[in-house]
């Protein structure tokens, strides 16, 4: 089941490469971080996003899918791109 959910999770991310997102991921002790950035490329076990360079000091970060199926990120899709495009 949950292997069935992780392919579910990348096969959605990866029809959203080179898009804007949004991450919301738990820092601990009851932080929570949010960062803007470009979903960059997807792998077997991870994926990269590319952030924003004015808000941030790090230029990529990686997650796992796993940590969106155990909801320690959480990944929205900016309709900024979709609209434009319209």
């Amino acid at each position: 089941m949950a292997k069935n959910a992780l392919l579910e999770i990348k096969r959605n991310l990866e029809a959203h490469v080179g898009q804007k997102i949004s991450l919301r991921a738990n820092g601990g002790r009851r932080k929570t971080i949010e960062r803007t950035g470009v979903l960059e490329e997807t792998y077997p076990s991870v994926f990269i996003v590319k952030l924003d360079q004015e808000q941030q000091t790090f230029k990529r970060v990686s997650y796992s899918y796993a940590d969106i199926l155990t909801e320690s990120v959480e990944v929205t899709i900016c309709e900024e791109q979709a609209k434009d495009a319209d």
